[in-house]
């Protein structure tokens, strides 16, 4: 006879744990980041926790069995929310009117938010409106190539995503680093890395978007010949 499992029982899956302690490492984050910016370094450690973290919430859904739409949900919001409230943080850093360049960077900032926020939003409404996993091959059929390529490959999906939240992490490090010292150097040469795979992902979230918004129109069209 197969177990029953209530909602408290789901809750409290293991992975669902993870993801809880994600979100509190990253609201701590964000809190020293605005109220004790002289705690930088231990901001940036408790981010990178809950960055990292993401990799254990999986793997222990798999080893454990207990998968769920709960935990699918709670992990998209909270990679979400982490990249906006960091976005965030870094307009506030390299923003301000004294910064060399502040209009630039509030740009910056502003539209790599509102993609990433735009692109994945699509991306789920377009896959879960039927009822199919947005990472799913089945989910992302028809989609533009650099779309499925980046899901169906998981080198070239964590490189992508990696690149883009240590490149996010690296100026905030360098906003606080002290100028000519060996951190910022480190920092500088580590920026230099990952860049590139950051503005890929940024290529792969237009795509996205573009894939995401046609796939919605392209349902509409066939429900409406569908009831003619």
């Amino acid at each position: 006879m197969s177990k029953s499992y209530s909602t408290n029982d789901v809750l409290l899956f293991i992975p669902n744990l993870i993801g809880y302690s994600r979100v509190v490492a990253s609201l701590f984050s964000f809190f020293l980041m605005i109220f004790s910016p002289d705690q930088w370094q231990l901001a940036t450690a408790t981010y990178l926790y809950s960055f990292a973290a993401d990799l254990f919430d999986g793997m222990a859904a798999r080893k454990y069995d207990q998968c769920s739409s709960f935990g699918g949900l709670l992990d998209m919001v909270t990679d979400r929310c982490s990249t906006l409230g960091l976005l965030f943080i870094l307009y506030g850093e390299y923003g301000s009117t004294d910064h060399d360049h502040f209009g630039f960077y509030r740009l910056l900032f502003l539209i790599l938010a509102i993609l990433d926020i735009s692109s994945h939003w699509c991306q789920m409404y377009s896959t879960s409106s039927l009822q199919i996993h947005h990472k799913s091959a089945e989910g992302n059929a028809g989609r533009f190539f650099l779309v499925r390529w980046y899901y169906s490959s998981y080198p070239f999906f964590g490189y992508c995503c990696v690149s883009a939240e240590v490149t996010y992490v690296t100026f905030y490090v360098l906003a606080h680093a002290k100028s000519g010292g060996t951190l910022a150097y480190i920092g500088e040469l580590i920026t230099k890395i990952v860049v590139p795979g950051c503005a890929t992902k940024q290529i792969v979230n237009v795509f996205q978007l573009c894939s995401a918004c046609h796939a919605v129109a392209e349902h509409d069209a066939k429900s409406r010949n569908k009831n003619q």
